[in-house]
């Protein structure tokens, strides 16, 4: 019904190196996930690799947390993509990428997410975008990623 497309950027005063192993590692994600804390008895379980390509984390919450998954398909110290499926509260499949680019003084993060609104998120999508509902998320996510490489 429409495809979308969420980009938020940020600079990290930390090396490129240490960015990618905190978003390289889904272990790492409780530390600066924008979404920590929506359920805090939200149920995790990790799977596959330990980090980069076939490293695989379900999660299992209360209704704004919700269900699904996601896996890490493409790992390069440049970009670190993932696979997000939502099971609950409603159906989707998302692209997601990390760019980082060193820029001298430390990292250059763009944070992007595309894919294909159908269903009741295509009916939603016409009066709140995508845009609207995850780019704060995307951008408080950068925020805590700062601060954690940072410290």
């Amino acid at each position: 019904m429409g495809n979308y497309r969420v980009s938020r950027s940020a600079s990290i005063a930390a090396d490129p190196a240490l960015v990618h192993r905190l978003v390289n590692d889904l272990h790492e994600w409780p530390a600066w996930s924008p979404w920590e804390g929506v359920d805090p008895a939200l149920e995790r379980v990790y799977s596959g690799a330990d980090s980069g390509v076939g490293a695989h984390y379900a999660w299992s919450g209360n209704r704004k947390a919700g269900r699904g998954s996601m896996e890490i398909t493409g790992s390069t110290p440049e970009r670190v993509d993932l696979m997000i499926v939502f099971v609950k509260p409603f159906r989707s499949t998302s692209e997601v990428s990390f760019l980082l680019a060193s820029n001298g003084t430390g990292t250059d993060v763009t944070w992007a997410m595309s894919g294909e609104q159908t269903g009741v998120m295509g009916v939603l999508g016409k009066v709140v975008t995508m845009d609207r509902l995850v780019g704060k998320d995307f951008e408080r996510g950068l925020a805590q990623l700062k601060a954690a490489a940072e410290a």
